[in-house]
Formats: structure tokens, C-alpha cells, sequence
């Protein structure tokens, strides 16, 4: 790895990491055409906080509110004076962050008849053979805004007059745990935007455009630094750990790019939302995703990676 990739993959996530356009898709992508097979696991965690940088310098006072809120949840349970039903909207927040990402917790499942987790599935479909998978799962996640997005609960029609009907801002747990199971998906495919198909999962549940997209970027924060942690675990201390080799230079400036990246992304995310114009996503990613799976038609046919004409590894 060079300068420039280390600046390209910055850009990379921090850019589609928080816009529906999938960033583990767009790494792969990128891998897939410069033939880079090292798989660096410490530069990818350093990306990770980067993107968790930008996070929390966009959302910095909800997330103090919801601490505070956990906390005043905690105590109210030992006092014996927690209340469901009488939650502030902050409480339910918090908790409805809590409950979204206990599914999780399957990703660490064993899959029967293999040595394998299921998150080890996400490191599988990078490889050059499932290049097909980022192709499909880029154009699932076209479709799921398109038809998202198609939904028009928020307008109702009386007398032949348009009034704007008011969506819900509080979930409930049904809606926390299926946004869960979303972003478990999209954990595991590579082209899969988690930003995209969570903030489309909530829509389908009749959540406010903007209270979706603020719950989206919240779950991912924990879930980032669950990744971070994981993954810094493996890159110190697995056998093919080598940070002797790394050039610390490149991962800091990859890691900045990607924070300031990042935050312009989230920034012109929520405007691009609240002006309704997501279309955008919904061309591109469709367009990529059906180059990609062209490609990997190719690619199968032929056996070789039609950008480095090395063998398909599987």
C-alpha cells in the first residue's frame, strides 16, 4: 500500500460509510481492481475510527443526552421507579438503541458443518470469486430505497386537499429489532449499505425520514467501535499479525481523510434526505451493481480477475 491508496481508501469510507452507497461494497470494488490481496486488518480498523470520528462529531450532544439518559434509566431501576410506558423520548432512544443491537450477537453464531462464524461469511465474499455478491447486494440496496422511498404514508388526501400526514419518531421494540436484523445483513454482505438498508427497514415501518436516518447513524456507532475492537484484537495479536511492516504515516492520514470525509458525508446525507433527492442513490447503486455483476459473469466465465488476469481466488 502507497500514499495514494492510503488516500483513496480514506475517501472511500468516509464517503460510503454514511451515505447508502455501502462502503465495505466500495472497498471491495476498489481491492478487486488494483489487486490488493494484503487484507490489511490494522488499516481497516484505523478507517473504522476514523468514520466513528465523524460520527460523533456530527451527533456529539445527542450522544451525551443519551448517556445521560442510560444513566438515569439505571438509576431509576435500582430505585424500583422505572416505568416503560412513562419513558422520556431520550429513555426511549436509548433503549431502543440497546435493543437494536442485540442482534448482533448472531453474527458470532457457528455455521453447522464448518469452522466458521457467521461474520467470517463477510471476509469470504470479498474474495475475488464472490465478486457477483457485491453486485447483487449493491442492487438490493437500490431497490430497498426504491421502494422505501415509494411509500408516501407521510401525504393524505380529504376532500381532494394534500395534507402532510405526521410519522412516528419513537420506536418500539418491534422496529428496533428489525432495524437489528438489518444491519446484521449488512454486515455479511459486502455491497449491502448498513446506512441504506437501516434507514430503509425503519421507513418501512412508517419512522419519520430524519428520526430513521439519526436512529441509523446511531446504532452504527456501537456497533463501529465493536468492530474496532474485535478487529484490533486480531490484527495485534493473530499469527498473520505483522505491524512491523506497517507504515504508521499512511494509516494516520488514511484515518484523517476518512473522519473528514465522513463528516461532509453525513452532512450531505441529511440534506440530500430532507430534500428528496435519493434518487441519486438509487440510480447509482443499481447502475454499479449491475456493471459489477457484468463483470463477474466475465470474470466466472474465464476464471481470472479481468483487471489483474490473476486466477479468481475462492
Amino acid at each position: 500500500m502507497n500514499l495514494f491508496d492510503a488516500i483513496m481508501q480514506g475517501i472511500l469510507q468516509g464517503l460510503t460509510e454514511f451515505l447508502p452507497v455501502s462502503s465495505s461494497g466500495h472497498l471491495a470494488i476498489y481491492q478487486h481492481i488494483v489487486g490488493m490481496n494484503d487484507n490489511n486488518l490494522f488499516f481497516s480498523v484505523m478507517l473504522h475510527i476514523g468514520t466513528l470520528a465523524a460520527v460523533v462529531a456530527v451527533y456529539f450532544r445527542t450522544i451525551i443526552k443519551l448517556f445521560s439518559s442510560l444513566w438515569s434509566i439505571i438509576k431509576k431501576i435500582f430505585k424500583r421507579e422505572f416505568k416503560w410506558s412513562e419513558m422520556t423520548g431520550e429513555e426511549n432512544l436509548a433503549m431502543m438503541i440497546i435493543i437494536g443491537l442485540l442482534p448482533l450477537f448472531l453474527l458470532f453464531l457457528p455455521i453447522p458443518g464448518t469452522d466458521m462464524k457467521i461474520k467470517d461469511l463477510a471476509d469470504k465474499f470479498n474474495l475475488d470469486g464472490y465478486f457477483f455478491i457485491v453486485g447483487i447486494a449493491l442492487v438490493t440496496t437500490s431497490m430497498l430505497l426504491f421502494f422505501s422511498g415509494k411509500r408516501r404514508s407521510e401525504i393524505r388526501v380529504v376532500d381532494g386537499k394534500r395534507y402532510r400526514k405526521k410519522l412516528r419518531r419513537r420506536y418500539t421494540v418491534a422496529d428496533a429489532v428489525i432495524v437489528g436484523f438489518t444491519q446484521c445483513a449488512a454486515a455479511i454482505f459486502p455491497g449491502l449499505s448498513r446506512s441504506g438498508s437501516t434507514l430503509a427497514a425503519s421507513r418501512f415501518r412508517k419512522i419519520d425520514k430524519q428520526t430513521a436516518l439519526d436512529y441509523s447513524f446511531l446504532l452504527g456507532t456501537p456497533a463501529i467501535v465493536a468492530a474496532a475492537i474485535l478487529e484490533t484484537k486480531d490484527a495485534l495479536f493473530s499469527e498473520e499479525s505483522d505491524l512491523a511492516n506497517i507504515n504508521f504515516l499512511y494509516v494516520i492520514v488514511g484515518m484523517v481523510v476518512a473522519a473528514i470525509v465522513g463528516f461532509f458525508a453525513i452532512k450531505l446525507f441529511k440534506w440530500l434526505l430532507s430534500t428528496e433527492k435519493m434518487y441519486i442513490f438509487i440510480l447509482y447503486t443499481a447502475a454499479v451493481g449491475l456493471i459489477i455483476l457484468l463483470i463477474s459473469i466475465i470474470e466466472l466465465s474465464s476464471g481470472t480477475n479481468l483487471f489483474t488476469q490473476q486466477p479468481l481466488s475462492f
